[in-house]
């Protein structure tokens, strides 16, 4: 594992040391719980709506759905669909089709165990190994000036959710100005995975399969969505969990350069990145689990294997989620590596985590209180930089945020700001009726505020009053200016400062909005300067 650094390496006395030691057991918690990750999802009905004109896109004409001055297209494959002998390959263009496909339906999401989504009172809808498609939502076509793209990558932990999800639902960003795109990409053993069968076949080819379906999502963007109304020269990825480590990953990737021109990424985490030769051992023990031969398992039998036995597999050792794999062409090394050799995409980007991000390890049977107890002496460490903590539940949310999230958003902001200009945010604004109930702004909890989908979701359904939609008005001003001029402003709203490594700045979107300067300082240096122990 990595804790972040900052600056040159230093001497660390003992208590930083018991810090060190009791970040590193903090993290491995909150790996754990991403597993788990908090996919607030559930599939929309289609709408009472009149067809639109035909588009043609590079494979085929698609006819999609006009609702409320909003056109909507769903289920758009943009790859061939991944099954049989493509199945942990690198996905291929989608085959062409005669007349006109309707995209008036979300496709089948990724192979998944949907629990983790059903815990959070939400659905993924139904499941399929071909689900390579996409969704388009535009408030015109063929019409003025071409408008910003905004491709939304979806978080899960690499191993559930959806470009379906009602939360992600696109039009009211649409209705802001710009061409908002979701998409499905392959997750858990399916879209990450090595085995030395797969070795042997593909001598250093792809494991990151998922991060190859991402990469030719945006490929097709860059094909299509013109005839949509986009302009594929001002292209805006952003995604939140695991897809804000994916925006990271993109910006980090060889094969991802010059089909996207900005970043935001939402809640990415500092956790550390597998070897590949522990995702060939991982994909050593997931033969065996289904009954194979282990390391001597053919590429036959894997691919002969239904799909619907992957996401059912229990155990230690059987996925490396929520992290990537190191050492294909689509990622050859660590994404923190790659920032701190300033070898990254040089593109805007805005980064930031929210208030109480611990949700993902609560929601998920990890006990904050009992996690510091079992720390002993680490734990009075810990103390020293929350002293105003009131017990060991605060000290364990608090801490499992800040090690996981707000140092790892700051770390990469102070290196990335060396290449492109570079923002940064803490969501803190909880919705007002839920003020006395919650400590915080829990994972994903700003994705509402972002897309304007609250009353969409049955997880935020009767939690956001007036002030509440005025705020989330606010925040899609700040993303879609982003997206729009490279530079995220809201009219009446502060101003929004650069963050760089010399000039600790943010923005704090709560109540109120307002800039802060040297935001936690004291603790997030300690967390990033202690990547020396590691």
């Amino acid at each position: 594992m990595f804790i972040l650094f900052l600056g040159p390496k230093s001497s660390l006395d003992a208590k930083a040391r018991r810090v060190a030691r009791t970040a590193g057991l903090l993290v491995l918690a909150t790996a754990w719980a991403l597993t788990a990750i908090d996919v607030r999802s559930g599939t929309t009905a289609v709408d009472a709506a009149s067809p639109t004109p035909a588009i043609a896109t590079q494979y085929g004409a698609v006819s999609g759905l006009r609702m409320e001055g909003m056109l909507a297209f769903k289920g758009i494959p943009f790859a061939e669909p991944p099954v049989g002998a493509l199945r942990w390959r690198e996905p291929r263009p989608p085959l062409p089709w005669t007349g006109t496909r309707e995209a008036h339906r979300f496709a089948d999401a990724c192979m998944q165990d949907p629990t983790p989504s059903l815990k959070a009172k939400g659905d993924v809808g139904p499941l399929s190994e071909d689900c390579l498609y996409l969704n388009v939502w535009t408030p015109r076509i063929g019409k003025g000036a071409p408008l910003p793209v905004m491709v939304w990558i979806h978080g899960g932990a690499l191993v559930v959710g959806g470009g379906s999800v009602s939360l992600y639902d696109g039009a009211a960003l649409a209705r802001r100005g710009a061409v908002v795109v979701t998409f499905n990409y392959r997750l858990g053993q399916l879209g990450f995975f090595s085995h030395p069968a797969l070795d042997r076949e593909q001598p250093g080819g792809a494991v990151n399969f998922g991060l190859y379906d991402q990469i030719a999502a945006l490929r097709w963007v860059q094909q299509n969505i013109a005839r949509f109304g986009g302009d594929p020269k001002n292209v805006t990825i952003f995604g939140e969990s695991a897809g804000g480590q994916s925006v990271l990953a993109l910006f980090a990737s060889p094969l991802a350069r010059g089909l996207f021109h900005k970043g935001i990424a939402q809640s990415p985490y500092g956790l550390p990145s597998h070897p590949r030769a522990k995702a060939g051992e991982a994909g050593v023990q997931v033969a065996t689990a289904l009954g194979l031969d282990g390391a001597e398992a053919t590429m036959a039998q894997l691919r002969a294997v239904p799909a619907s036995k992957f996401p059912a597999l229990q155990g230690a050792g059987l996925s490396l989620a929520p992290s990537f794999v190191i050492g294909d062409p689509a990622l050859p090394t660590r994404i923190i590596s790659v920032f701190s050799a300033g070898d990254e995409a040089p593109l805007p980007l805005v980064i930031g985590s929210n208030s109480d991000e611990a949700t993902v390890v609560v929601e998920f049977g990890v006990d904050p209180a009992k996690t510091v107890e079992r720390l002993g002496l680490g734990a009075v460490a810990l103390k020293t930089l929350y002293p105003d903590s009131a017990d060991d539940e605060e000290l364990g949310r608090e801490s499992m945020r800040d090690i996981v999230f707000t140092s790892f958003a700051r770390r990469i902001a102070a290196l990335h700001s060396r290449r492109a200009p570079t923002w940064r945010y803490y969501f803190s604004d909880v919705p007002v009726e839920l003020r006395d109930k919650l400590p915080g702004v829990g994972h994903g909890g700003e994705i509402a505020f972002v897309f304007g989908t609250a009353d969409l979701c049955p997880c935020t359904q009767g939690t956001f009053n007036d002030a509440d939609r005025a705020m989330s008005r606010r925040v899609g001003d700040y993303w879609v200016a982003f997206a729009r001029t490279g530079v995220p402003s809201a009219s009446g709203s502060p101003p929004w400062p650069r963050d760089t490594a010399r000039d600790n700045e943010l923005l704090e979107l709560g109540d109120p909005v307002a800039v802060r300067k040297n935001f936690m300082e004291s603790r997030v240096s300690v967390f990033i300067a202690l990547e020396s122990l590691f």
